[in-house]
């Protein structure tokens, strides 16, 4: 505002800035006049660094604003930044008294370059601060959840695309998509939803199909059982576009956690791995035994035996016969990377007889 100030800029014109501000970001004069009244009292500490009580008025009714700084009056000074003489005091009030606080009015020309340019910076991270907000309060109901959306446009060059969601733009960009989505417009596809960016740019939502939280919330949609909580999801690692592993456990004995994933004919499942264009999805038990945990994250493998020397180390030894090893370590080690994902370990994968020719 120093700037301003300086520049002659009529305080009515600022006030009317103000207003078209804040209607061009749909956000209340009021959260912004916080912002700029942030941005001047640091802009005025830059310049007045010892003085601890800095008052800053802006009023949009009347189009006015004000800065100034607030010294208590005492008979002796001993700290010139923060006390004044009743003397001094005199020339700001001619009723003002020993132990009062005198109000010394600054003109914004005192601020300088360097102060206005900071008040210039506040303001514009405070502004984007606010949009931020508001971006986050609008789509608050479908943040972390998996949401069906419109692709609009696809740019040919970067394979960057622009979805609707809720007739807002927003930027699916290629390395969010899976390899081997082809987007073209009016496509309807699943993405997940983790919330606004805090980039430098204008705030936006962040969407993407590689995460393994959209493999949880396709689950979620689709399996009643998981979405009641009798069927729980208790870990999940993915190669997106490729393979993706998930631990599931039942909290009803009554019923089978793999059988309600997969669903009837594979139904449920099959829609899920439709979604994600092929991708595979092996669904394994979860349990509290590490040992049992990691012979059922490397299937379709059979495993013989685990050995946890040290389970705070979490490292572990697996033995597999011979005719089992390529499919425990899977294509370029894919099967073994995902279960020691799944499960936390790292995973040595031996054969029984300890030697083997592929």
């Amino acid at each position: 505002m120093a700037a301003k100030k300086n520049e002659n800029v009529n305080e009515n014109d600022f006030f009317e800035a103000l207003a078209l501000l804040a209607k061009e970001k749909d956000i209340e004069p009021e959260l912004i006049v916080e912002k700029i009244k942030t941005a001047v009292t640091i802009a005025v500490k830059k310049e007045y660094p010892r003085s601890e009580n800095i008052k800053f008025d802006i009023d949009s009714e009347t189009g006015k604003f004000s800065v100034s700084l607030q010294k208590e009056i005492v008979e002796d000074v001993e700290d010139e930044a923060n006390q004044i003489t009743l003397t001094e005091a005199k020339k700001y009030g001619k009723r003002l008294k020993v132990g009062d606080i005198c109000t010394i009015p600054l003109d914004t020309k005192h601020f300088g370059r360097i102060a206005a340019q900071t008040a210039k910076q506040v303001m514009k991270q405070g502004i984007k601060d606010v949009e931020r907000s508001k971006l986050v309060e609008q789509w608050g109901e479908i943040q972390n959840e998996a949401v069906t959306v419109r692709v609009t446009k696809v740019e040919p060059a970067t394979g960057n695309a622009i979805v609707d969601i809720n007739g807002t733009e927003v930027p699916l960009f290629r390395s969010e998509q899976l390899p081997a989505d082809e987007l073209h417009a009016g496509d309807m596809i699943k993405v997940y939803v983790s919330g606004a960016s805090a980039a430098d740019r204008r705030p936006m939502l962040k969407i993407s199909r590689t995460g393994r939280d959209l493999i949880k919330r396709l689950f979620e949609i689709e399996v009643p059982e998981i979405y009641e909580g009798i069927v729980e999801i208790k870990s999940i690692s993915r190669e997106p576009g490729q393979r993706s592993k998930m631990a599931v456990i039942s909290n009803d004995p009554n019923v089978d956690a793999l059988g309600a994933c997969i669903g009837p004919q594979r139904s449920r499942i099959s829609k899920i791995c439709e979604e994600l264009k092929g991708e595979k999805i092996d669904i394994v038990i979860y349990s509290d035994d590490p040992a049992e945990f990691i012979k059922q994250a490397l299937k379709p493998a059979d495993v013989l035996s685990v050995e946890i020397p040290d389970e705070n180390v979490k490292s572990c030894t697996v033995l597999v016969p011979d005719n089992q090893l390529s499919l425990a370590i899977g294509n370029k080690g894919q099967n073994a990377k995902l279960a020691a994902r799944l499960t936390g370990y790292k995973i040595d994968i031996k054969p029984e007889s300890g030697f083997f020719e592929g």
